[in-house]
């Protein structure tokens, strides 16, 4: 059980309440939490990726046990401890500007 953290944002445009939880199994990487998001909840398409690149979105971050992989291949596995699901994926919206 793959658990991922939304912003706030995103939980109201897919009226989702709390943490999503996905049945992935095997080795999970980001790719696989992001169709399955994007499956469950449509609302999310476009939001957290490019529709025709399928590449993360400019101000979309992505943690997962104290480390930052919005820059790591969608392909990589997720930690194991989030494969696990006793931590959680956490999807955030980056802020710019000073």
């Amino acid at each position: 059980m793959i658990r991922v953290a939304l912003p706030a944002q995103l939980r109201t445009l897919a009226r989702i309440d709390g943490e999503v939880e996905l049945d992935l199994t095997g080795t999970v990487t980001l790719r696989d939490v992001l169709d399955e998001l994007e499956t469950r909840h449509p609302a999310l398409q476009g939001t957290l990726r490019d529709h025709t690149t399928r590449r993360r979105r400019a101000y979309v971050r992505f943690f997962a046990c104290e480390r930052d992989l919005s820059h790591d291949s969608p392909d990589t596995p997720l930690p194991e401890p989030v494969a696990r699901g006793t931590e959680p994926l956490l999807v955030v919206g980056a802020m710019a500007g000073g």
